[in-house]
């Protein structure tokens, strides 16, 4: 019987065979051929192997001489022929770093093969086993750096650097909306919704309200200052400012305004107008050459009902949306 190491071995040739006959495009190629940080490899290659054992958790043998190694040297869950075929698919769903983690299992075949053949019934965690023990790339969840210090919990609003890994400094890296040393604060642009001893709870501010200075609670009556696009009013705090009545000229000659929320839209008016207050052929200040006023509506004058399709197919379609800055560059 073949040794181990020369099954691995044949593998690894098998392998690199394939690998040449199935090329890959550019990007493919670099994802491959990506490093990734050594807790981070030595989690993917644990990943794939315990796949493996999936895959292959069902398996028997027949017949022969597998069965007979079955029978009087050890069970299928340890057996040669089961990791032979493990390792003939290893790493092989790997798209980011797969060259990586194929260097890894030939590295350290031997811990494979000992987890596989002797020890993966007392210790269940492959990763645990080999990544944080045996390799001491990664530290246990919940710590860091390279003598697996505890992280501090951030209030459950972050996660401390390094986590997990032999890196970091254990400072916090906070979510989204939490500041501080130990993410305990609210940062700009979000108030405290709820505190206690162990939990802060941080929200958004108004969209009313500017970044820069925040809020102190919910609504557009907290806001520190209002933003662009939106004014102070004593009784109901950060309101709409509707440009399409304070400021008439906003948008150029042919088109009409749409007022939103902080802020304000120019679309066209339709190719049967001469000037508009809104959207469609009943809203024309003045109809178009071509166009005459009937039933409410500037309708085209020609008799020609290929004409006739042509402008109702035009009423059909969208208008063009100009953002109001632009407008304001042009005028």
């Amino acid at each position: 019987m073949r040794s181990l190491p020369h099954v691995f071995a044949i593998f690894l040739l098998y392998f690199a065979a394939v690998c040449a006959d199935d090329p890959l495009n550019p990007k493919e190629q670099k994802e491959k051929a990506t490093n990734q940080p050594p807790c981070k490899a030595c989690s993917t290659l644990v990943s794939s192997f315990k796949l493996g054992l999936e895959n292959t958790s069902r398996g028997k043998h027949a017949g022969g001489d597998a069965a007979w190694e079955e029978e009087k040297l050890r069970s299928y869950k340890t057996s040669e022929v089961r990791l032979v075929e493990i390792q003939e698919n290893l790493c092989r769903e790997v798209r980011r770093g797969q060259t990586q983690c194929h260097n890894m299992a030939n590295d350290h075949e031997h811990l494979l093969e000992e987890w596989f053949t002797h020890k993966q019934n007392e210790e269940e965690d492959l990763h645990k086993w080999l990544c944080i023990e045996q390799l001491q790339v990664c530290c246990p969840d919940g710590h860091y750096g390279a003598e697996c210090k505890k992280c501090t919990d951030c209030r459950g609003n972050g996660k401390c650097k390094g986590d997990g890994t032999r890196k970091g400094n254990g400072k916090c890296n906070c979510d989204a909306g939490y500041t501080g040393d130990d993410c305990n604060q609210c940062a700009l642009g979000f108030y405290e919704a709820f505190r206690d001893d162990k939990k802060l709870l941080c929200s958004t501010c108004h969209k009313s309200c500017t970044k820069d200075e925040g809020c102190k609670g919910a609504g557009p009556k907290a806001c520190a200052k209002c933003n662009e696009g939106w004014r102070w009013d004593a009784t109901n705090g950060c309101q709409d400012i509707n440009e399409c009545l304070d400021k008439p000229r906003t948008c150029r000659p042919n088109q009409f305004c749409v007022n939103n929320e902080g802020s304000h839209s120019c679309l066209e008016c339709d190719r049967s107008c001469e000037g508009c207050d809104g959207d469609g052929p009943d809203m024309c200040k003045k109809c178009a050459a071509g166009y005459s006023l009937k039933d409410g509506k500037c309708q085209v004058d020609s008799l020609d009902p290929h004409v006739n399709e042509e402008s109702e197919a035009t009423e059909e379609e969208e208008y063009t949306q100009i953002e109001a800055p632009h407008i304001r560059d042009e005028l």
